[in-house]
Formats: C-alpha cells, sequence, structure tokens
C-alpha cells in the first residue's frame, strides 16, 4: 500500500460499511477497498463498527447448510492405545541391547590429591568436592575418562541412565 492511498477518505468509508451490510469478510472488503485486512479491522472498531444480525444469521445457516451438504466420510480408525513416551522408548532399546556392565555402584571413587582452580587442567577430573567459599574446597583431580570432565566415579553420577534413582549417588 503507497503513502498516498493510506488515508481513510469519506469514500472509502462509505465503501466499507456497504462492504460490511453485504456480508463480505474483512480480508475481501479490504481487497476491495485497496488496504490491508488489519487496516479494515481498527477502522471497524474506531467508528465503532459490527456485522448486522442478520447478516451474521445468514452467514451462519450458509455455513451449515453447507456442512450438512457434504458427503460424510467414514473416519479412519485408530487405536486407543496410548504410545510411549521418548523415556519409555528409551529405555526399550537399552534393555534390549544391554551389554553386561558393572553396576554403577561398584564403581570406586578414589580420593584424588585434590586440586585447585588454578591447577586444573584437562588432564584432570572436574568433579567439585565441598562447597565453593569453604577453605577445604577443591576439585577431584583424578584422571578424567576418555571425552568427559570426570573421572569413572564421578562420571556414573554426574551421567545417570534414564531409570536410575537419585539417591543411589551417595557421593
Amino acid at each position: 500500500m503507497s503513502a498516498n492511498c493510506a488515508t481513510w477518505t469519506s469514500e472509502r468509508i462509505e465503501l466499507l460499511k456497504r462492504c460490511l451490510h453485504a456480508g463480505l469478510s474483512c480480508g475481501q472488503t479490504a481487497r476491495e477497498i485497496g488496504v490491508t485486512r488489519n487496516a479494515v479491522i481498527g477502522k471497524m472498531n474506531r467508528l465503532g463498527l459490527s456485522r448486522p444480525k442478520d447478516v451474521i444469521g445468514r452467514q451462519l445457516e450458509q455455513r451449515r447448510a453447507a456442512r450438512l451438504a457434504r458427503p460424510k466420510t467414514p473416519r479412519t480408525w485408530r487405536s486407543k492405545r496410548p504410545r510411549l513416551n521418548i523415556f519409555a522408548q528409551h529405555e526399550m532399546l537399552m534393555v534390549t541391547f544391554r551389554r553386561p556392565q558393572p553396576p554403577a555402584e561398584d564403581i570406586p571413587i578414589y580420593n584424588g590429591r585434590g586440586c585447585t582452580l588454578l591447577e586444573l587442567s584437562q588432564g584432570k577430573c572436574r568433579w567439585p568436592i565441598s562447597n565453593p567459599g569453604a577453605e577445604d574446597f577443591c576439585f577431584c583431580g583424578n584422571e578424567p575418562v576418555k571425552g568427559l570432565p570426570y573421572c569413572l566415579g564421578h562420571a556414573r553420577i554426574a551421567y545417570r541412565s534414564v531409570g536410575r534413582q537419585r539417591s543411589s549417588a551417595g557421593a
């Protein structure tokens, strides 16, 4: 829409009212006038215009008649069985393809020498020991598992399988 066509002249307002009483939709009215649908809706609101009740009733009757005239199509049958969520699917896969592994609780956590933040590097476990700000706060410092920031014992706590409980952490 160009800037010189953006004003609402009295002719445009009359055309808006005629289209409204004729039962045209806001989109159809907008195309007729040459403005956007939102401009038509905004102008209707500012002028306090609404569709006459006989137009609304006629449109409802037309919709009902069109809906009743359509042939009924049979609905496809769907199972009422709920689908499994992603966690249940993952657990089923894990049970199916489970490799024998030692239980996670059997993996010991060796007490490392502990290292400060300044001593921490790629080759040391980054598991925090104690609370930050405490005098005895440090990091584990053991050798980490390849590709992880933690040693084997702390990795079992940090990376749990879906079905394991939080209370088994104990470290």
